[in-house]
């Protein structure tokens, strides 16, 4: 059960400073995070990345990161569950699945692709 409040907005706004301050490369990677629930009873918070964080080959060490640091600067916040938006549903809280990371110079058509050009 989600609990807000005037202490609740507070709250939120510091989890999303910390996001913002500790995690500017989710946004200028193309990517988001959202709060999605805040429970203060529980002490838990649930964050969404979103847009380029899906499907990322190296969002689930920024979840893991997200996880560890917040819990440590955010003293009412003991469990973070993150999770992107390539999984919906598949119950890893990782964001994991069927999903295969993308890398720059790869396509998902069924043409060959020889991946980016060098260069020179």
């Amino acid at each position: 059960m989600s609990t807000e409040s005037a202490d609740g907005d507070d709250l939120n706004d510091r989890i999303t400073n910390f996001l913002r301050r500790n995690f500017p490369q989710i946004q200028m990677h193309g990517g988001s995070a959202a709060i999605q629930n805040i429970d203060r009873e529980e002490g838990s918070v649930t964050i969404q990345l979103g847009g380029a964080c899906s499907g990322c080959g190296i969002s689930p060490m920024t979840i893991q990161a997200i996880k560890s640091r917040m819990t440590k600067e955010i003293p009412e916040i003991s469990t973070v569950h993150a999770e992107t938006g390539a999984a919906s549903g598949a119950g890893d809280g990782m964001g994991g699945g069927n999903v295969s990371p993308s890398f720059p110079g790869e396509s998902s058509s069924s043409e060959d692709d020889e991946g980016p050009q060098a260069p020179f």
